[in-house]
């Protein structure tokens, strides 16, 4: 008997060491991706000068034919067609949470690809046995949430915004009660359930809502400082990937963010992000606005 309590007050103190390291390691930023600065993100911009001034859907799409093949080399993988399967599952999940944020859908699934093929190409054998044959999204669930990669500190911060008309973020009135707990949830119990909206593997509406709400508040931001972003995929999702803290309004904003490698290609988060929305990939789903 002595040995076997030993054994499991051994477990337990290895469990809650374990615990207690990834949340040192995540207030420390010791889990935080390098960070670049896309240095393509001028030439992109110019080759979608003109197709930003229109509205049509094909020219944008058509501007987009980079000199450099690499730019789209993520289309060529098994991971981009096992993702592109699983994201048209959740085509009406992601249209209603456009329609309730105010973002574009398309904008909302820009750094959803990002994600899904970092988490792909970083886990190689959980994509083979599991992501690929299932057609399936990666749906995390420890230092960042859901599908989308939320952190809870992210969350949290979306919430706060939407009821903070002090807040640089608060995207006005009609969004204040979008993130709404059932008035029976204690504060006690908001953490919870929080994250289980964020990793509900059976609707993922809640995943794409909080998204939306995150580009609306960013944009906000912007705007009111007179800088509008809107039409900026590169800048929005590099500022999707460094969060709040890092946004700061200017008139030269730059694309970047986490190095993202797919193959023998690295993009930066927001370059990859622009790569796809310009792209003709998913556009019969989710066309550009």
């Amino acid at each position: 008997m002595k040995i076997a309590f030993k054994i499991v007050t051994y477990i337990f103190a290895f469990i809650g060491f374990i615990l207690v390291a990834v949340y040192a390691a995540e207030e420390l930023g010791l889990t935080k991706t390098p960070g670049i600065i896309d240095g393509q993100h001028d030439f992109f911009k110019d080759q979608v000068k003109n197709a930003l001034n229109s509205t049509s859907s094909a020219a944008q799409a058509s501007a987009t034919n980079y000199a450099d093949p690499n730019n789209f080399a993520w289309r060529n993988t098994p991971e981009w067609r096992t993702l592109e399967i699983a994201i048209i599952k959740d085509t009406d999940s992601i249209n209603r949470a456009a329609e309730d944020s105010g973002v574009p859908a398309r904008l909302i699934v820009a750094p959803l690809v990002v994600e899904q093929l970092r988490l792909f190409h970083d886990n190689r054998e959980i994509f083979k046995s599991i992501f690929a044959p299932l057609k399936i999204l990666g749906n995390q669930s420890q230092f960042s949430w859901g599908v989308m990669g939320i952190k809870q500190d992210t969350a949290i911060e979306i919430e706060q915004n939407l009821n903070n008309s002090l807040s640089a973020f608060y995207p006005g009135p009609a969004y204040e009660h979008m993130l709404d707990y059932p008035a029976t949830t204690s504060s006690a119990d908001i953490g919870a359930a929080r994250f289980a909206r964020l990793t509900n593997e059976n609707n993922r509406y809640y995943s794409y809502l909080y998204a939306g709400l995150y580009i609306r508040e960013l944009e906000t931001q912007w705007k009111n400082a007179g800088f509008p972003i809107d039409r900026q995929p590169a800048i929005v999702a590099t500022l999707y990937n460094i969060g709040f803290g890092n946004s700061h309004p200017n008139a030269l904003p730059h694309a970047g963010g986490a190095e993202i490698y797919i193959g023998t290609s690295t993009y930066s988060f927001g370059g990859l992000a622009e790569s796809f929305y310009y792209s003709d990939a998913l556009a019969a789903e989710f066309p550009a606005p």
